[in-house]
């Protein structure tokens, strides 16, 4: 992948609905070649889709969640049934596994602290294997973005 592919993801991260000659004028190259790259850069997975940046908020989902989990053991079936389970989870936007004391860090979505009960009480508890879960509310937004940094 070179600069010019590292313009085009940056300028289709910014506004994933740019036509193909807006996208050209916008990194300087010809319409074909632009395409080109691009096709490329989905066919080789770099792309992996497009999809509108919504408010979740406005959607309904005023309450931005994010809960670290420990697990009780780290044998492979606990943690392949854990995983298989959140990926089943229509409320957890992003599960990561972490270092440190915790080993999963969810990223979860919910109208109000009802569903935030219902979801610790009836999704996570039944998965069993928790050694214990740590919430933090998000009550504010300094900065999000989808938008890759340059490489310096």
């Amino acid at each position: 992948m070179d600069d010019k592919d590292k313009q085009i993801i940056r300028a289709l991260q910014k506004n994933g609905r740019l036509t193909n000659q807006d996208l050209a004028e916008a990194v300087n190259l010809s319409p074909s070649p632009c395409l080109r790259r691009v096709r490329n850069l989905e066919a080789e997975g770099v792309i992996q889709g497009y999809s509108a940046d919504v408010d979740a908020a406005a959607y309904g989902l005023a309450i931005t969640v994010f809960v670290r989990v420990k697990l009780e053991r780290h044998n492979q079936a606990d943690v392949q049934n854990f995983e298989k389970r959140i990926r089943m989870i229509d409320e957890v936007l992003e599960c990561h596994v972490m270092t440190g004391a915790m080993d999963y860090q969810l990223r979860v979505l919910v109208p109000d602290l009802k569903a935030y009960e219902d979801f610790i009480r009836n999704r996570i508890h039944p998965i069993g294997g928790i050694a214990s879960i740590d919430t933090s509310f998000v009550y504010g937004t300094v900065k999000r973005t989808a938008v890759f940094p340059l490489a310096r």
